[in-house]
């Protein structure tokens, strides 16, 4: 038998035609998944007679979930396991969406939550799965597009969650998030191949806890550094505490033979660059996605705010969602008449523009649309490069692990985004008012616009670094990652 799967192989779908809509159903699976956290905080305060602070779990607990599921299920996927992960991560949103809608007490419903964060780790395996089974000619196309779908489910999701929500109680959008998970498993479970794989590395269970461990703290200090007081003993002891589990399990990770995340690749330019600029990207994103979401609901009586709802404010995010995926369309045309190091600067660029005109221009709802349609074709320019960048440097059988990575630097990132924009914030609410003052959402404008000229930074400046000689084991694992993507997609320049 040949290395290359044929179509009587179980790695390629009978059908490939069906078999990216599939994916991008469960990816958009996810994408909503997450919008049931945030939006709802005030409901799932009121409707289980909690305190906002306790009800900021429905997120928190979500996100940890995530931190430790995604490396696991990325390693889990670059083996003979794909689909059987793939499935049973929709199947825990499916479960979790269930507990979380019954009204069974406010325990329940995190434990559901909790479940639901196992699928947070869907979009990666999604994504080798693409790499593997889709044609050369729609391979491309088709990781651009999975890849954006997180931006792209935002600007749906906040506004059906809402809408579900106001109409019908908060259980009733959980039930909806259950119902499209089992709709997304049904197709599936008929469309998604085995992998062609049959070696599976050993799982690092020591690495998994340790990065489990650190991100938990990471992620734990960001959520509650507003109440607490980024000051406060509890917070800087977490982040100390997180900082040197994280540095131990970097240590681990160069050292064990088969580690949970391929680190040594960041010694590829793509590779860092990719990194870096996801994690940036995805401060970004939030610094922007929160407060305008914020702003929009500030009564007018302020001087300042829009007045707007909850459905108001998430119908703003349409216009984000319909640019990020008009971006997908535009970024493999583009590429091919320039190249990914020219794509990144120029999205991070237009990411820019829209915060300048958020930093002087919110008068009225039509210039918010304006800035979100903006930063929505930034944004999903931005992820869709992200996986170009990695393939071309990922041997095929780290694609998951990589991608998986790749997914917990945006986790972090959104994180640390929306820590910042409400600390900003807070910290411009005067003594016995209820709301900032509008120069608050000014200084977000100015911070983010300083993010974005360091992700245009690292674009640019980290690939003309010089590359590491790749030994003869390297060279074979990059000529491998290279004979994945279309010669089309190469870098100008560039053979492999």
């Amino acid at each position: 038998m040949s290395g290359e799967p044929d179509e009587k192989q179980p790695g390629i779908p009978p059908s490939s035609r069906a078999l990216l809509p599939g994916l991008t159903l469960a990816c958009l699976v996810v994408a909503i998944i997450s919008s049931l956290g945030a939006p709802l905080i005030p409901t799932i305060a009121a409707e289980n007679h909690v305190s906002l602070a306790d009800a900021q779990w429905s997120l928190t607990i979500t996100l940890l979930v995530a931190s430790v599921a995604a490396p696991v299920m990325g390693r889990l996927g670059d083996g003979p396991y794909r689909r059987q992960v793939f499935l049973l991560s929709l199947v825990a949103m499916m479960l979790g969406g269930v507990l979380a809608a019954l009204p069974v007490g406010f325990g329940p419903f995190l434990a559901g939550r909790g479940l639901q964060g196992l699928g947070l780790g869907l979009t990666p395996l999604a994504i080798a799965t693409a790499r593997e089974a889709l044609p050369p000619e729609r391979m491309r196309a088709g990781v651009a597009m999975l890849s954006t779908t997180t931006a792209v489910g935002v600007g749906l999701g906040y506004p059906v969650t809402g809408l579900l929500a106001k109409a019908g109680g908060l259980h009733l959008a959980y039930w909806f998030g259950a119902a499209v998970a089992a709709a997304a498993l049904f197709v599936s479970w008929r469309v998604v191949p085995a992998s062609a794989r049959r070696r599976q590395e050993r799982l690092d269970i020591a690495g998994a806890v340790l990065l489990g461990a650190g991100l938990a703290g990471l992620l734990l200090a960001l959520s509650k550094g507003e109440k607490w007081g980024w000051g406060s003993g509890p917070v800087l002891g977490i982040l100390v505490a997180a900082a040197a589990v994280l540095a131990v399990w970097v240590w681990w990770e160069l050292r064990v033979a088969h580690p949970l995340v391929a680190l040594r690749l960041l010694g590829e330019r793509a590779v860092l660059t990719a990194s870096v600029a996801t994690l940036l990207a995805a401060v970004g994103m939030y610094l922007l996605i929160s407060p305008v979401t914020t702003f929009v609901q500030t009564p007018i009586s302020t001087g300042y705010g829009l007045g707007g709802t909850v459905i108001v404010a998430g119908l703003v995010l349409v216009p984000f969602s319909a640019t990020s995926y008009l971006a997908t369309r535009v970024v493999p045309w583009l590429v091919r008449r320039t190249s990914y190091e020219a794509v990144l600067p120029l999205s991070s660029a237009m990411m820019l523009g829209s915060m300048v005109l958020f930093s002087v221009a919110r008068d009225d709802i039509w210039e918010i649309v304006v800035v979100m349609a903006i930063a929505g074709a930034g944004t999903g320019c931005v992820f869709a490069v992200m996986p170009g960048y990695l393939m071309r440097a990922v041997p095929a059988q780290e694609t998951s692990s990589a991608m998986s990575f790749n997914q917990i630097l945006r986790t972090v990132g959104y994180s640390t985004g929306g820590a910042l924009g409400a600390t900003i914030l807070q910290a411009h609410i005067a003594p016995g008012k209820s709301f900032p003052a509008e120069s608050g959402y000014t200084i977000i404008g100015v911070v983010a616009c300083a993010g974005w000229v360091l992700t245009a930074a690292a674009a640019i400046l980290l690939p003309l670094g010089r590359r590491p000689r790749p030994g003869p084991a390297q060279h074979g694992e990059r000529t491998v990652a290279m004979a994945a993507v279309p010669e089309s997609a190469h870098p100008r320049g560039e053979t492999g």
